[in-house]
């Protein structure tokens, strides 16, 4: 089964932006000659994320691209309380001095962004200004007032996110998704150039699927009424959206493959298939993801790291790597972020579950690695 499934893996080669390992990293040597690294740093809608960077000096041609670290520290920005706001600035400003100080990474070379899911939540929460005030305490935290703190949009990085994860080979037959915590974004390119892109966008995340959950819960906060009412949410307005944006993106008709990123994806390919630890994209089936939402629900207990090494028999296997990487899994998602995102999952993948054609689906693990180095790419390439 194992071999089977990393022959299955072939057809999705891995793109120019993840010719490096995807699993978090310290500070590790440097791969290529004549080579510069690069840091980009986001605060998305959960917390702020680092990418450390080697690029070659013929990246684009070669593929000499290599992750050094990859990092995030959680911080729960899209809350917009004072405390979400604090830890939001000291975290944002720690790895910008992780990136001067332990990497030698010149401030020209360090990108920091915020992402189209806070804009969004901001918007809707009308704290846009939280976003400049942010900004303005980073500046003043780092000491550089000049310092450009961009603001990406849906469009701008629903783009970076196919140009940095989907390969060449793959770039006009595969419909992306990306499962952000605050919103969902992707699409493809319709005409056989990169110009333009057919954007799918839903307002909805794992985050504010889990947050609309809670309210609903009310008293009851035991697991079965939570189980109840993500149902409930699931299908109210988040599958009226997925059902238009599936409809308005035309992706149905025009993508064979769907590849799925975000933190949710990420987790649910660790759990479903750890054997395939060190890949970078995992294919699934509807059916397989299904399975694992009953088993989140009415078996969590199985998901713990120690016992899914235990059930490994295979002795190629480093159990060492896969542990590391499931408990920060445990970490990062409990059992109601776990339910919230793969119940939004399924809802995606429904729709590309038809009678007629079925699509391949495929899971991205680090996906933020892919769109910010693609952010990196085109700032150095201006």
């Amino acid at each position: 089964m194992y071999q089977q499934l990393r022959k299955s893996l072939l057809f999705f080669s891995l793109p120019l932006f993840w010719a490096g390992s995807l699993l978090g990293q310290t500070k590790s040597q440097l791969k290529y000659e004549n080579s510069q690294v690069y840091a980009g740093i986001e605060v998305g809608s959960k917390g702020v994320k680092m990418s450390i960077l080697e690029i070659g000096k013929n990246a684009k041609k070669t593929g000499a691209f290599n992750v050094l670290k990859d990092t995030a520290v959680n911080t729960d920005f899209i809350s917009f309380t004072p405390t979400s706001f604090g830890a939001t600035v000291k975290g944002l400003s720690q790895l910008y001095q992780v990136a001067v100080n332990e990497f030698a990474i010149p401030p020209s070379r360090i990108f920091t962004m915020v992402s189209s899911g806070v804009k969004m939540q901001a918007e809707k929460d009308n704290r846009v200004s939280w976003i400049g005030q942010l900004a303005d305490s980073f500046r003043l935290r780092i000491g550089d007032p000049q310092r450009t703190v961009d603001i990406i949009d849906v469009m701008g990085e629903a783009k970076l996110s196919h140009l940095g994860i989907v390969p060449e080979s793959r770039r006009y037959t595969t419909f992306l998704i990306d499962i952000g915590s605050g919103n969902t974004k992707g699409g493809y390119f319709p005409n056989g150039n990169t110009n333009t892109l057919r954007l799918f966008e839903l307002t909805w995340g794992t985050k504010t699927i889990n947050n609309a959950t809670v309210k609903r819960c009310e008293e009851d906060n035991s697991i079965t009424n939570y189980n109840r009412q993500l149902t409930r949410v699931l299908a109210g307005d988040p599958n009226n959206e997925i059902i238009y944006a599936v409809n308005a993106s035309g992706a149905y008709e025009m993508s064979d493959y769907i590849a799925i990123s975000g933190g949710i994806a990420w987790s649910v390919a660790n759990y479903i298939s750890p054997e395939l630890i060190e890949n970078s994209v995992v294919p699934v089936t509807y059916a397989d993801v299904l399975a694992f939402s009953d088993r989140i629900f009415k078996e969590y207990e199985t998901l713990n790291a120690d016992q899914i090494i235990a059930d490994i028999k295979d002795p190629l296997l480093d159990k060492k790597i896969i542990r590391s990487e499931l408990k920060k899994v445990n970490q990062v998602f409990d059992q109601r972020a776990l339910m919230a995102g793969t119940g939004l999952l399924l809802k995606i993948m429904r729709q590309f579950e038809g009678i007629y054609e079925k699509k391949q689906f495929y899971l991205v693990k680090n996906g933020q690695v892919g769109w910010i180095s693609a952010y990196v790419d085109q700032q150095i390439n201006k």
